[in-house]
């Protein structure tokens, strides 16, 4: 047998909502219970579109490095800027994603203080640029149903 993870995870999480947390007769459990709940629905939907999400995102930055690697002073920053834009994802485990995902942000945190020390119009277009995909990130990592 094979474990559908997200199914598995959501009829946990109703569990915890529909039988357990309202048999619980301490209220501090009752909320740590549908907390939980909700917990493991956020995780079900992780699951399921993690390597998606992680892959279009470092695709994302990639795009970026190459785009902006023109446009950086610094050469051994370009230099590394260049070379993290022809890498790819060979690997399509979770834990290898977020590795890459890990080296690609703290890359474009360089890029960005290194654009921020510049007034050009290069610069400021780099800059801008990084902003968006910032933006993009945080809604790619949003939940429908986030308590947080």
């Amino acid at each position: 047998m094979k474990p559908d993870v997200p199914v598995a995870l959501q009829k946990l999480s109703m569990t915890l909502l529909t039988e357990i947390a309202p048999a619980v007769g301490v209220d501090y459990l009752q909320r740590n219970s549908a907390l939980a709940a909700i917990m493991l629905q956020m995780a079900a939907e992780e699951f399921d579109r993690a390597a998606a999400r992680l892959v279009e995102e470092n695709t994302a930055l990639r795009t970026l490095f190459g785009n902006a690697s023109p446009g950086v002073t610094d050469a051994a920053l370009r230099e590394r800027l260049e070379r993290a834009s022809g890498g790819g994802d060979p690997d399509l485990r979770i834990s290898a994603l977020e590795r890459a995902n890990r080296d690609l942000r703290a890359l474009v945190i360089e890029l960005h203080a290194h654009v921020e020390e510049r007034s050009d119009a290069v610069s400021k277009r780099i800059e801008a640029a990084i902003w968006v995909e910032l933006r993009r990130s945080t809604e790619r990592r949003a939940f429908p149903l986030a308590p947080f």
